[in-house]
């Protein structure tokens, strides 16, 4: 069986090329040229299986942006806001992890995952995110969760379908959730450092 994975590696060009892209005009030139060179060269299962160790790995890293807070986090922290903004320390780390849980089940199919929305359902901070060991407790199911979702994936260029960010390839949305969690990673660090 012939694999055509999100990144094409022939060993016979003078330096290795590696490629990741998606649904870009590159994307298609490369497609073009495998079509044309190298769709008769086997791609070792090995290989896409260090693909997917390799997106793992940099979701992992991404995701530490947020998980390296926590254990400086106390919990006179979590009801910090920063100036007029609407949402404590507690709020975001609750939210970030209730993301990534619905990111597991919803898009990437993992169905064991059970979650309760709750700063969604809220749709505002209500002060109740106020301890700290069941929102870390959380965030480790979250990350847990997620991964595994991660590592089950085989079709990245599969597209999928929300009300919150329409049709995105998986490659895309896992990008998404990637950024989301920095963005209020970054958000964390604020209030945490000039929070009252």
């Amino acid at each position: 069986m012939f694999i055509k994975p999100n990144i094409w590696l022939h060993l016979n060009f003078p330096c290795m090329l590696v490629f990741i892209f998606s649904r870009s005009e590159y994307h298609l030139n490369i497609l073009q040229y495998y079509d044309e060179y190298l769709s008769d060269q086997i791609i070792p299962a090995d290989f896409v299986h260090s693909d997917m160790r390799q997106l793992v790995e940099l979701w992992k890293e991404g995701r530490t942006r947020f998980t390296n807070q926590l254990a400086n986090i106390k919990p006179e922290d979590l009801p910090k806001k920063l100036g007029g903004s609407p949402n404590s320390a507690g709020f975001l780390i609750r939210h970030v992890a209730e993301v990534e849980l619905l990111f597991a089940k919803n898009v990437f199919g993992n169905l064991e995952v059970k979650v309760d929305a709750q700063t969604l359902k809220a749709g505002r901070d209500t002060g109740e995110w106020t301890d700290l060991d069941s929102l870390t407790a959380l965030v480790q199911e979250a990350g847990i969760q997620l991964q595994k979702a991660i590592e089950n994936q085989s079709d990245w260029e599969s597209i999928i379908e929300t009300k919150e960010f329409g049709k995105k390839t998986k490659a895309e949305a896992l990008g998404r959730i990637t950024t989301h969690t920095a963005y209020h990673a970054g958000q964390l660090a604020l209030v945490l450092k000039y929070g009252v």
